[in-house]
């Protein structure tokens, strides 16, 4: 009877995992990405660009921000996180314009502002139509790509020629993320979206900069230590003590990012 019983459990078991991959495998997409956000009017913010239209692929487009930058001063392309619209990152966006530098912000499709299906190879394909958009305009290109979007600017980087890359609460792959909060599943075999960034680093030649928080919750801090480890031109990291994944910014980020850009560390 014992075994009998033992038996029936295991197999209860097994049914409600099998159920519970089944559901998290045809809804992983709901849980990774987090488009749902206001949009912000350019008019209503401290930021004087325009409102560029961008050409990608199957004939979609995607709406940006755009200013060009001071005389001898490069571009900033901006690629956003996972959550809301770029738009809601303005204060950035004017910060980096009154510096004298060129700025490009975005959103990629299925964002707030541009419509279409958000998956990795669309993300991708977006970020590059964005580099290759600005590249018609300016000949000197820095990366900036936050959290989920510095995965898009790793492949960018491993793709095209900028003058320097800056990672903020990077991941060492979406893989990686995903196996730290849930270790019981087979999450390398599930899912579709992986932004492996650990393979295409060993691809980009630009000078890297990455900055994390030790008490980042979303990202842990041991993603951007394992991944700055395989830059083969890092310039440096920064691990700011209790920061957490939105809180570099206030911290002074946008201070060393500076000194980086302008050829320091």
């Amino acid at each position: 009877m014992l075994k009998k019983i033992v038996i029936v459990l295991v197999v209860v078991i097994a049914i409600v995992y099998g159920v519970a991959l089944g559901y998290l495998y045809l809804n992983q997409r709901a849980f990774f990405f987090s488009p749902a956000g206001d949009v912000i009017e350019i008019a209503d913010t401290a930021f004087s660009g325009e409102v560029v239209s961008i050409p990608t692929e199957n004939g979609q487009s995607l709406t940006g921000w755009y200013s060009p930058g001071e005389d001898g001063m490069p571009t900033i392309l901006y690629y956003k996180g996972n959550s809301g619209s770029f738009t809601s990152e303005h204060e950035r966006y004017a910060a980096f314009s009154g510096a004298g530098y060129g700025v490009l912000a975005f959103d990629y499709r299925g964002f707030p502002t541009s419509p279409g299906e958000i998956t990795q190879d669309n993300m991708l394909a977006d970020a590059l139509a964005a580099f290759d958009w600005l590249d018609e305009r300016t000949d000197d290109i820095l990366i900036w790509g936050r959290s989920l979007g510095a995965s898009p600017a790793v492949w960018v980087a491993s793709q095209r020629d900028a003058e320097a890359v800056l990672l903020e609460t990077p991941f060492y792959s979406a893989v990686n993320v995903a196996s730290e909060r849930y270790p019981y599943v087979p999450v390398g075999l599930l899912m579709f979206d992986q932004f492996p960034s650990n393979e295409w680093i060993g691809d980009v030649e630009e000078p890297v900069f990455v900055a994390h928080g030790t008490a980042d919750a979303t990202i842990s801090v041991s993603n951007a230590e394992r991944l700055y480890a395989e830059i083969p031109n890092p310039a440096d990291l920064w691990i700011e003590d209790g920061a957490g994944h939105s809180d570099l910014w206030r911290r002074g980020i946008w201070d060393r990012a500076q000194v980086f850009f302008n050829g320091g560390s």
